[in-house]
Parts: C-alpha cells; sequence; structure tokens
C-alpha cells in the first residue's frame, strides 16, 4: 500500500473529508478519480502520466458536496487553485491539498498559503518542442503570425473541450452563449472561430497558468495553449505580471503603466 493510499484511506475512514479527488488507471491512460469509500483508496495512483487538471472540478458545488473534500494536485494543479483562490472562488475550509513528492511522500498542506510557499520555488517549465514552436513564431512577423493562426484554427469546430478543461473557465454563461446580442458565431467558421480563441485568451490574460489542459483537450490537437501562453510572456515583460503575482489584467488599471505595448 502505498503513502498516498494510505493517507487517503485515514482521512475517509475518520471522516476527514467525504471524497478524495485524485487519478486512476483508465482504460488508455490515467484519468480524474472521486473517491468515496476507503475500501476503493487502492484504485488511487500519482505519476508523470497524471496531466488532467482537477482544479477544473473545484468550482463546481454539485460535484464537491456539502462537507470536506481532499484534492491531490499535481503543480499545475496548484497552480490552477492559486489563481482561483485569488479570484475569490475557492473557500479554504472546504478543501485539503494534497501532493506527492518525486520520493513519493506525501505533503499534506495546512492551507492554502502552505501550498503557495510550496509554489514559490518551483519554475513554470516549457517543453523543449513547444519552446522551439514559440521560437518559430517569435521569428515571425505580425502578418506571418496572423496566417499560422489562421491555418491552425481552421480546422476547428467549436466543441468547447478547451473550455471545458480550462480550470479558469468557470464563467456561469460564456460569451459564445450570449445571443442578445451575438457577440461570437455560435458555428464553425475562420472568422468565428479566430473571435473565439482571441476572446478566450484575452480573458485568460494573466490569469493563465500554463497547464496546457486546453491543448491536450482538443481532439483535433490545435496548440491552443500557445495564445495564452505568448500571452502570460508578453504581459510578463510588458506589465512584470504573472498569474502568480497579479489579477485580470483586462480589469487592473495603474497609472504608472506603459503604453507603449501598442504596436
Amino acid at each position: 500500500m502505498t503513502k498516498l493510499v494510505e493517507k487517503a484511506a485515514s482521512l475517509l475512514r475518520e471522516g476527514a473529508v467525504i471524497k478524495v479527488i485524485g487519478y486512476e488507471e483508465g482504460s488508455n491512460k490515467t484519468r480524474p478519480f472521486f473517491c468515496e469509500k476507503a475500501e476503493d483508496v487502492e484504485r488511487l495512483i500519482y505519476n508523470g502520466r497524471c496531466t488532467n487538471n482537477l482544479a477544473v472540478y473545484l468550482t463546481k458545488p454539485e460535484l464537491l458536496g456539502n462537507g470536506k473534500v481532499a484534492v491531490v494536485a499535481t503543480v499545475p494543479t496548484m497552480r490552477s487553485i492559486a489563481q482561483l483562490v485569488k479570484e475569490n472562488q475557492l473557500k479554504e475550509e472546504k478543501f485539503l491539498l494534497l501532493t506527492v513528492t518525486k520520493e513519493d511522500e506525501v505533503v499534506e498542506f495546512s492551507g492554502f498559503k502552505e501550498m503557495n510557499d510550496y509554489l514559490a520555488d518551483i519554475q513554470l517549465v516549457i517543453d523543449t518542442k513547444e519552446q522551439e514552436l514559440i521560437n518559430k513564431l517569435d521569428g515571425m512577423n505580425r502578418e506571418q503570425r496572423w496566417a499560422f493562426w489562421q491555418q491552425e484554427l481552421s480546422s476547428c469546430f467549436k466543441c468547447y473541450a478547451c473550455r471545458a478543461a480550462c480550470p479558469l473557465c468557470y464563467c456561469s454563461r460564456c460569451v459564445v452563449e450570449v445571443n442578445a446580442p451575438q457577440w461570437i458565431e455560435p458555428w464553425a467558421s475562420p472568422l468565428g472561430n479566430m473571435e473565439w480563441q482571441i476572446n478566450r485568451a484575452m480573458h485568460l490574460a494573466g490569469r493563465c497558468t500554463g497547464c496546457g489542459a486546453c491543448s491536450d483537450a482538443c481532439p483535433l490537437g490545435i496548440p491552443i495553449h500557445l495564445l495564452t501562453h505568448k500571452m502570460m510572456e508578453d504581459i510578463d515583460r510588458d506589465f512584470g505580471a504573472t498569474f502568480n503575482n497579479s489579477g485580470n489584467v483586462l480589469s487592473t488599471y495603474k497609472v504608472e503603466d506603459k503604453e507603449d505595448f501598442i504596436r
């Protein structure tokens, strides 16, 4: 029995939590697991294949119930939790946060602050292949980048899996569902696809935590996470603001803000 399994079993048997949200083996990859019984904890796993961002479930009260919930959080999940806390979307008393170290030791955080302290020394790492594509985009002029994204987004059929997978897309009504007036074409089209993805990237400005869940969920493999990643880089460069030290950039105003980012 692993230390994670032992910890989860103890929490459930003692009534400290009503469920543990973690990972289990699926048919061909790992998947989220909502464990509510101590006898089921043997199904819990934690390894490098556990990539789903579990923070996406934490703003959905219908999934959590009325008691305290334990979350087995990866670093991307913890980053998203930290952002949700800053946006006043999570109540500390509702969650018990756990993670597992490289040595398979279980860490239980006393609260959100301790989790943030744990994250402070962990840098966001970009995959080598993705960094190469980012460098390629950086080397393009504006017209070339526009043509690149037009080509990439032309195959999008508006399934909104990217929205469903993103922990920061928690609006009760999305702009694509507003039809009076109709801001964005709800059907798949070159213009509507571009409008949707640009709107989504702007909505995540200064909020995206770089987990890549949106791209992982895309059935067509469109690298849409690079839109928000580049937004993170540009905002950090021009305003010194990232998810870890700023709010929603589009709704945050400072008199001393520079204006030379308009180009």
